[in-house]
């Protein structure tokens, strides 16, 4: 079993359960104004490793995620929000590299904040109140 450590300091392990599957990843895509920012944002802000996939397109790693589908009017909105064991200190922690969070949002599901990104556009950081689905692709 190999182990992963996350940016927002989970270690998990990969397991080998994971072998047939038809599906073996997801890959994320942050529409934005300023990518060549917002890679930068995600790369020396939020510390996450990347590759570069040609001529300084980077692609990156992301921590352990999960899926869910809300109900809505229409289709082809989508929202990326990143999850964390304590919403205080991960602001806190942003907040001595220069980012901008909204106020907290207390929801059913987590207690939520924006990051607001160099070319303006945001993404969700949330510290879940519900049972997460985080480790099942692992079992």
């Amino acid at each position: 079993m190999t182990a992963v450590t996350s940016t927002f300091g989970r270690t998990e392990g990969l397991s080998s359960s994971l072998e047939g599957q038809m599906i073996s990843g997801a890959h994320v895509i942050v529409y934005s104004k300023d990518a060549e920012a917002d890679r930068a944002f995600f790369r020396d802000v939020l510390g996450f490793k990347s590759i570069d996939a040609d001529h300084g397109w980077l692609i990156f790693a992301l921590p352990p995620g999960e899926a869910a589908f809300h109900p809505t009017e229409e289709n082809g909105r989508h929202e990326l929000y990143f999850m964390c064991d304590s919403l205080k200190a991960e602001m806190a922690s942003l907040a001595t590299k220069g980012v901008k969070c909204s106020d907290v949002q207390e929801a059913r599901w987590g207690s939520i904040t924006k990051m607001r990104l160099p070319s303006g556009g945001e993404v969700g950081l949330y510290q879940p109140k519900h049972p997460t689905a985080l480790g099942l692709a692992l079992k």
